[in-house]
């Protein structure tokens, strides 16, 4: 029993992570029809800048803030500059997006080295809780909560606040939204931010999670985003948070017990999904 609960937690954790990306590609892309190859980079950079606030300062709380601004300022850039001229064309899209990933991972090589970098869990969320004989590890739990608490606060704003009633109306008739005065533009760009902010809220959050972060970390974890919102339905914030439990789960219960499996298992249940349900586990109207 204490082995499965063991297993349960990880996978929670590592789910939880993956939704914290998922969820940024989910807002961007359910929202605004953009197919975001960067969203991995923006992972990277949230990543490196938790770590060197938590260096600088030697504050967790500063250091999440601080690859959330970092998140932020990179997706007003990439929105502005990036995305911008290519609005419409989901293929100008996917090649200018993951030329800018490329660009991104290598300018982390620039400003912190080639080199892998340390990540260290901070003192308050180190160690472990024991329960007779189930051990969990504190900071799992952490990663576990906020997830859980990131999925409760954007839904309650998308279905219950004004900026998410006018996000929603921009994205069915953006025309009718500005002629009633409000800059639609400004609002998709306030989502492409968000996205980005989360993004680097996860890479932040993942850095003491493995205990070493890398420049193409953005390339390996984007992959599994993508996996997820396959998964849970293209724009779909719920399914997102589902896929990513689902993926978590699969793949720490078949590191365990099929090792050979656990790094195809996303790709079986990704397809296994889309012969059954192509729409994903959840459909979003129009």
């Amino acid at each position: 029993m204490e082995l499965w609960i063991n297993l349960t937690v990880n996978g929670l954790a590592t789910g939880m992570l993956i939704f914290l990306l998922a969820s940024g590609l989910t807002l961007i892309f359910g929202l605004m029809s953009v197919l975001n190859f960067a969203h991995g980079g923006l992972f990277a950079w949230g990543a490196y800048a938790g770590v060197w606030f938590y260096t600088v300062t030697n504050s967790f709380t500063l250091a999440l803030i601080g690859a959330i601004l970092t998140g932020a300022v990179l997706g007003f850039i990439t929105e502005k500059l990036i995305i911008t001229p290519v609005y419409g064309d989901h293929v100008q899209q996917i090649l200018i997006t993951l030329g800018f990933m490329i660009v991104l991972s290598e300018m982390l090589k620039v400003v912190w080295g080639p080199n892998q970098i340390a990540a260290k869990v901070p003192p308050a969320l180190s160690g472990s809780w024991e329960f007779g004989d189930v051990l969990i590890i504190k900071y799992r739990l952490f990663i576990i909560i906020i997830g859980f608490l990131v999925f409760g606060i954007f839904q309650y704003i998308l279905k219950r606040t004004k900026i998410g009633l006018i996000v929603r109306a921009g994205v069915l008739n953006k025309e009718m939204v500005q002629a009633l005065g409000i800059n639609i533009k400004r609002v998709f760009l306030l989502v492409f931010m968000t996205g980005a902010a989360l993004a680097a809220f996860g890479g932040a959050l993942m850095a003491p999670y493995s205990g070493v972060i890398y420049a193409e970390m953005g390339m390996d974890f984007a992959i599994l985003a993508f996996i997820v919102v396959v998964i849970g339905g293209m724009g779909s914030f719920p399914g997102s948070l589902l896929a990513a439990i689902l993926v978590g789960l699969a793949g720490s219960y078949m590191a365990y017990y099929v090792p050979d499996l656990s790094l195809a298992v996303n790709m079986i249940i990704m397809v296994i999904v889309l012969i059954f349900r192509p729409q994903g586990l959840f459909q979003v109207k129009g």
